[in-house]
């Protein structure tokens, strides 16, 4: 296995497939590198160099106890960067993945970034405050609480609103059973730990950052994040951001709509 030992000790898991110009893909909650695979091989095949990882906690990669922060996240990005030399990345986030690659650029800049895109991200605020209007705090409460009760069951339980089978999208139960086995890879602290991440970290500052060529894609019907609150205002605030939505689409896009997400990255890359 490719293991990189980040600056506090972590191993992180890594795949690198193919050659070309870098893509550098972070995972959404609570799967690992291994959701990309169909993008990965996609691009690998036409000459890209693609790059993937197992956040720490997630996957193969090591469960620290603590460090469950979209700094620590970012800057695992910037160790893993650097140690692979990626100049002129493009980088892709799916869910709370686009709070990593957000918050890379907010502390780390884009020097050695060509392109940024958010997928079904969780910029730039999931959770409802004062001033946003998001999700109410006690659904990710619900959901804290439903991973301590009995954390196989809630995340298979999760899955119908993840690839909206719920709501008549279609697909395989080969997929619905990796899907549990990725998740239980984690560790449940660094699953448990991420919720609270995920749902309260503020990227808003953070959107200002990002000034190279950024596209935003996210589903319509996005039962998880839903579209409003986070895809619609992170393409207002990223300055010339492209926005792409697909109608009766779910959250889980980079699986249920993964030839419309490849075409779509392939032409904003080439572009």
């Amino acid at each position: 296995m490719a293991l990189l030992e980040l600056r506090d000790g972590t191993e992180l898991y890594y795949k690198d497939w193919g050659s070309g110009k870098p893509i550098l893909f972070s995972h959404g909650w609570p799967l690992s590198a291994d959701m990309w695979d169909a993008q990965m091989l996609f691009f690998a095949e036409r000459g890209y160099r693609t790059v993937a990882f197992d956040r720490r906690g997630f996957g193969r990669s090591s469960q620290p106890w603590t460090g469950y922060d979209y700094d620590t996240f970012a800057d695992d990005i910037a160790d893993l960067v650097k140690h692979l030399d990626l100049k002129d990345v493009t980088l892709v986030g799916f869910s709370m993945g686009g709070g990593d690659i957000a918050r890379y650029v907010a502390r780390h800049g884009t020097s050695r970034v060509a392109k940024f895109v958010l997928l079904s991200a969780v910029t730039p605020l999931f959770v409802k405050t004062s001033d946003h209007d998001g999700v109410d705090k006690s659904v990710f409460d619900g959901i804290k609480a439903g991973l301590v009760k009995d954390r196989a069951q809630f995340l298979d339980d999760f899955s119908p609103l993840f690839y909206g089978t719920n709501h008549g999208v279609k697909v395989s139960q080969g997929v619905f059973k990796q899907t549990l086995q990725i998740a239980l890879q984690a560790s449940v602290k660094a699953t448990i730990d991420c919720v609270t991440a995920f749902s309260e970290t503020d990227f808003r500052p953070d959107m200002a950052k990002i000034d190279v060529p950024t596209l935003v894609i996210h589903g319509e019907d996005d039962q998880v994040v839903p579209f409003p609150y986070t895809g619609k205002l992170a393409a207002e605030m990223i300055k010339g951001a492209k926005l792409k939505t697909y109608p009766g689409a779910p959250h889980a896009t980079a699986t249920t709509h993964a030839d419309q997400v490849n075409a779509d990255l392939l032409a904003f890359l080439m572009a």
